[in-house]
C-alpha cells in the first residue's frame, strides 16, 4: 500500500505526540523531583532552543545568536535536504524548541503539515526568505535568457491583498512567520513532493539575499529573547559585513570575465546568476535527484559545444554522474561548484561554513568564466 506524504507525515506526528509525552519534563518538575521543594527556576541565563532545517540556516542563525542559543540542525550532516523528511523525533524536537528556523519558498516541503499539527502555540517560526523577490522555477534556464525574469514578490505581509500565488501567509506586520496558513493542498499529490510549488528556494547562494536572510533571523530571534536583541544585533552586523565582502568580490570577479554563462548540475544558482549578470544553464530542475531528459540533454550538450564550454559543475551531495556524461560528450573537464545545502563530513573535519565554501565557488567560477 503507497501513502501520501501527507498521511505519512499525520502518522509520524501522531507518534510524536507519544515520544513527546514520555520524554518532556519541564525545568521545574525536574528541580523539585531532585530537591524535594519547587524552586524558582533561573530563566535570565537559560539558552534559547533553535531548531533550524538544513545547514544554510544553522550558519546563519549560529553567527546571529552566538553562545546565547542551542542551534540543532534537523536535516543531517551530508543528506540532500530536497529528500529530507522530519522522524517523530525530529518533530518532537520541534515541538519543545522556543524558534524554529527555515528558509521557506518551498525548500521544506513538509514544514506546512508539520508547525500546522504543533501544539506549542509559543514557538517562533522564522521564515528565512521573506520579503525576498522569489523566482519562478524555469525562468533561469538557458531557453529563456532573451526574457526578463519575472519575480514574485514573496513579502508574506500582505493582510487584505490579493496575491497570484497559492500562498495565503497570515504574517500581519510580525518579524517572523509565527502563523502559517499555506494553501499547498494541491501541490501535496504523490509526484510533486519536491517541486516547490514551482518557485527556486536557493535564495541562501546570493551574499546579498543572504544578508536579509539573516536579518529577519535576527528579528526572529530579538521577539523570542528581547533582552538580548542588542547582542543579536551586533552579531548579525558583524557576520553581515564578511557576506558584503564577499559580495563584492564577487561583483569584482565577474565584471570583466571573458564569458558570462555557465553549466550547471541542476538549477541552484538562478538568484546567484541574476545578481552578477551571468547565466545559469542547468542539466535539471531545481531538485537535483530530477533526471534530465534525453532532449534535455541534448540541448545543453549543443549549447556547450556552440559556446565552446570548457567546464561542467557538478555537487557534493549527489551523483556526478550527469556532468560527467556531458563533460565527455563536449570534451570538457567537471569542477564542483556547491549548492550549499549541507555539508559532508569532510567539509565539517576540516572547519568549512558557508562563507568558505561560497569563495571556493568564487574560484571555481572565475577559472570556468575566463577559459
Amino acid at each position: 500500500m503507497k501513502f501520501s506524504k501527507k498521511a505519512t507525515l499525520g502518522l509520524l506526528f501522531s507518534l510524536t505526540l507519544i515520544v513527546a509525552g514520555c520524554g518532556q519534563k519541564s525545568a521545574s518538575d525536574a528541580n523539585t523531583a531532585s530537591t524535594g521543594t519547587s524552586v524558582p527556576v533561573e530563566t535570565e541565563t537559560a539558552k534559547l532552543n533553535v531548531q533550524v532545517s538544513f545547514y544554510p540556516m544553522y550558519e546563519f542563525t549560529k553567527n546571529v545568536a552566538g553562545d546565547l542559543a542551542e542551534v540543532h540542525t534537523l536535516v543531517p550532516a551530508g543528506m540532500e535536504p530536497h529528500d529530507w523528511e522530519p522522524t517523530p523525533q525530529d518533530i518532537a524536537s520541534i515541538e519543545k524548541a522556543d524558534v524554529l528556523v527555515y528558509n521557506g519558498a518551498g525548500m521544506e516541503s513538509w514544514m506546512d503539515q508539520v508547525t500546522g499539527s504543533l501544539s506549542n502555540a509559543s514557538l517562533i517560526q522564522v521564515e528565512a526568505s521573506k520579503g525576498i523577490n522569489l523566482l519562478e522555477g524555469g525562468e533561469h534556464d538557458h531557453h529563456h535568457e532573451d526574457s526578463e525574469a519575472t519575480e514574485h514578490d514573496h513579502d508574506h505581509d500582505h493582510a487584505n491583498e490579493a496575491t497570484t500565488e497559492e500562498h495565503d501567509h497570515d504574517h500581519a506586520d510580525e518579524a517572523t512567520a509565527e502563523e502559517h496558513d499555506h494553501d499547498h493542498d494541491a501541490e501535496a499529490e504523490e509526484g510533486h513532493d519536491h517541486d516547490h510549488g514551482g518557485l527556486d528556494p536557493h535564495v541562501w547562494l546570493s551574499p546579498a539575499l543572504a544578508v536579509k536572510e539573516v536579518r529577519n533571523i535576527e528579528a526572529g530571534l530579538a521577539q523570542a529573547a528581547p533582552e538580548h536583541a542588542e547582542q543579536f544585533k551586533q552579531n548579525a552586523d558583524a557576520y553581515i559585513a564578511q557576506l558584503e565582502s564577499l559580495d563584492q568580490d564577487i561583483k569584482a570577479a565577474v565584471t570583466d570575465s571573458k564569458r558570462k554563462d555557465f553549466i550547471t548540475q541542476h538549477a541552484a544558482f538562478g538568484y546567484l546568476a541574476k545578481e552578477y549578470g551571468l547565466q545559469q544553464v542547468p542539466i535539471a530542475g531545481l531538485s537535483p535527484e530530477q533526471e534530465p531528459s534525453a532532449a534535455q540533454m541534448a540541448s545543453v550538450i549543443d549549447f556547450a559545444k556552440e559556446h565552446q564550454v570548457k567546464t561542467i559543475f557538478f555537487e557534493t551531495l549527489v551523483s556526478s554522474k550527469v556532468s560527467e556524461t556531458i563533460a565527455s560528450e563536449v570534451g570538457a573537464k567537471t569542477a564542483v561548484l556547491n549548492p550549499i545545502e549541507g555539508l559532508t563530513e569532510e567539509e565539517i573535519a576540516a572547519g568549512m561554513d558557508y562563507i568558505s565554501v561560497m569563495r571556493q565557488n568564487l574560484e571555481a567560477l572565475k577559472l570556468a568564466l575566463n577559459e
